[in-house]
């Protein structure tokens, strides 16, 4: 029977899409996953990818910036191309390059990071997808924000840096300056179907029987926990979701990935209840070899069965990741598709979710010689019931955020302390 993959390929071709600048483009499993939730969601919700950056009041030169991320969506198609689904498949959908730059102004009482909770709420599904904000403290000597806010189909956070270093390179050059030729930006969209048709490839030999044998075994046992959202959902005033962070100190070169996912068993144990085997998501890959390094081509999520059981031994988790990340590039919803087949009664909605960066490697936008500093802006709204982000550095940074819609407040945060005592002391450390 042909893959998930090589099926949307076939239903991709059948669009009639050439290689005009204006002919819809394919999408990975990572982008599909993405497109068709958002599409399956009652007000199509798109999954936001923010960044939240702190200037000194007067910094930012709006009409520079504007232009600066004009040039950079004239030559990158992903971010000038709308994510959508024609005759039942994903595809994005070139539009002409243009990257809105919104003052958004405080309502009576309202601060900086509510002012831009607000705007980003009410992020509509139809334009581009890239947008910024920037939001100004009332104080005469206060700071304005910038967000620059991605839709996630459209850009992972392995993007995150280059988009902010070719922004910061742009907004140096000045209004001025030209945009990419036009042979350059043939040559990048060029460069981008390919990319995507090598991972669509790679993508397809990971869905081999063998693979699918592997990831229905490895997920028959697999169920949901997590409750649907609450009828009763917060009143106006409280914010959609909530969160807590702590920062530890971190030993080089950091806490090895099967510790911080058995920590996030933890904190499904608590959320979750004993004896369960609960999905949670965590994104991982690479691009497949000749690929290009374009901007948006992009991370697969994996999924970690996470068995609530008491356990003092960490090494069937270390032992079972390796074997897993030797079949990461099979796309989610043919793991979907392979645990159904087995059994399970999992449909693919994940439990949980979990992040890890690099702190060395985050981005810090630099404008007009003045280096930003980085905020969180807490209390927007989260798809999953939670998410875990850990900043790895010279502190260990952990963060997590849930759905108050589905997670109360007081069970929540016993789960974060669960986590968090869980990468104090992994599994299997002697006492």
């Amino acid at each position: 029977m042909p893959s998930i993959t090589s099926q949307y390929l076939a239903r991709y071709r059948r669009l009639g899409a050439g290689e005009g600048a204006d002919d819809p483009l394919p999408v990975t499993g990572a982008q599909r996953r993405f497109v068709l939730v958002r599409s399956l969601d009652p007000v199509g919700r798109p999954d936001l990818v923010p960044m939240f950056f702190a200037f000194p009041r007067g910094t930012v030169d709006p009409a520079r910036l504007t232009a600066a991320a004009d040039r950079l969506a004239a030559l990158h198609p992903v971010l000038r191309a709308r994510p959508t689904v024609v005759r039942g498949t994903p595809v994005l959908l070139p539009q002409q390059p243009a990257v809105p730059l919104a003052r958004v102004h405080p309502a009576p009482g309202e601060d900086t990071t509510s002012t831009l909770r607000r705007a980003l709420a009410d992020w509509t599904p139809q334009g581009p997808p890239i947008r910024m904000f920037l939001a100004q403290d009332e104080a005469d000597d206060g700071e304005e924000v910038l967000a620059i806010v991605l839709d996630h189909a459209a850009c992972d956070g392995q993007s995150l840096a280059r988009l902010v270093d070719e922004l910061e390179a742009a907004y140096t050059e000045g209004p001025a300056a030209t945009g990419p030729g036009p042979g350059e930006a043939v040559a990048e969209l060029a460069s981008y179907r390919e990319a995507v048709l090598l991972q669509l490839e790679a993508e397809d030999r990971a869905s081999s029987p063998a693979a699918m044998a592997y990831w229905g075994e490895r997920l028959r046992a697999t169920r949901e926990q997590a409750p649907q959202p609450r009828a009763n959902r917060p009143i106006a005033a409280e914010l959609p979701s909530g969160s807590a962070e702590l920062m530890l100190p971190s030993a080089a070169p950091g806490v090895p990935f099967p510790d911080l996912l058995d920590a996030c068993r933890a904190a499904a144990r608590t959320l979750y209840g004993a004896g369960h085997v609960v999905p949670i998501g965590y994104p991982w890959g690479g691009r497949p070899p000749g690929a290009a390094p374009v901007l948006g081509c992009f991370l697969n999520t994996v999924v970690f069965p996470a068995a609530t059981a008491q356990t003092s031994d960490a090494h069937p988790t270390s032992s079972a990741w390796w074997d897993d990340l030797d079949r990461a590039d099979t796309p989610f919803d043919a793991v979907v598709h392979a645990a159904r087949a087995a059994g399970s009664g999992w449909t693919g909605r994940l439990d949980g979710l979990l992040t890890v960066d690099d702190a060395t490697r985050r981005p810090l936008l630099r404008l007009g010689g003045v280096t930003a500093r980085e905020i969180h802006i807490d209390g927007r709204s989260v798809r999953g019931p939670f998410a875990v982000s850990v900043t790895q550095g010279t502190e260990l940074h952990l963060r997590m955020v849930w759905d108050r819609a589905v997670l109360d407040d007081d069970t929540a945060e016993r789960a974060f302390t669960a986590l968090t005592d869980a990468v104090r002391e992994p599994a299997g450390t002697p006492g």
